[in-house]
């Protein structure tokens, strides 16, 4: 397996995981299954079109980022391991992330908030788009934004064809995929962490 295509895979099975797009489809589906098909399709437009800009946005100007407030990235990888763990130890046990909690806001647009953010652009996704730019050059930045608009398409039609997804996935199977994907989160988010902080010790040394 070629570099490129391994980081491809390992960004898509995180990106995957802490997105949970049939955890989030029932979200989607308790704020909009009130309205008309054509209003769903609108708001999941909206919703995935900015979470799609949002995570373009640091995963190409993640390193500029680092420049200007002089973050190194065995602090990213730290923080973002720290990030992506908690959310997958609070998945694991059948709950949902707080991090990726909506707040109750009935003034809110629901694909701005809470669709867009912080259930699909949360502080977990940021930091996991922004480790994984960071971490290569520009072939890594492309593939990680490449991947994450796959993610994203799939969440679409997920959210289009909610009320099909939900009549056949049990409260126990959606109950098994979150831990599943969480097991996944936290794993992963060790894995950043034990990266960061060997590289954290070298870059001291």
């Amino acid at each position: 397996m070629t570099p490129l295509l391994e980081h491809a895979l390992t960004v898509f099975m995180a990106f995957f995981a802490i997105m949970n797009p049939i955890a989030n489809t029932v979200v989607f589906a308790g704020l909009t299954g009130h309205k008309s098909k054509s209003e769903q399709l609108k708001v999941a437009k909206k919703a995935l079109l900015l979470t799609f800009l949002i995570i373009l946005v640091f995963s190409v100007l993640g390193k500029t980022l680092f420049h200007l407030f002089g973050i190194t990235l065995p602090a990213l990888r730290i923080t973002g391991g720290c990030l992506v763990f908690l959310v997958g130890y609070q998945m694991l046990h059948g709950e949902s992330s707080k991090l990726h909690s909506p707040k109750d806001n009935d003034d809110s647009d629901e694909a701005v908030s809470p669709l867009a953010v912080p259930l699909l652009a949360g502080p977990g996704t940021i930091a996991t788009a922004m480790n994984y730019s960071a971490a290569g050059g520009w072939q890594e930045i492309a593939i990680t934004v490449l991947v994450f608009l796959v993610l994203c398409f799939i969440t679409f039609f997920c959210f289009i064809f909610s009320s099909k997804i939900l009549s056949s996935v049990s409260q126990n199977g959606l109950s098994i995929v979150t831990r599943l994907m969480g097991l996944i989160l936290a794993v992963i988010g060790v894995q950043m962490l034990i990266t960061g902080i060997n590289a954290a010790i070298h870059f001291g040394s």
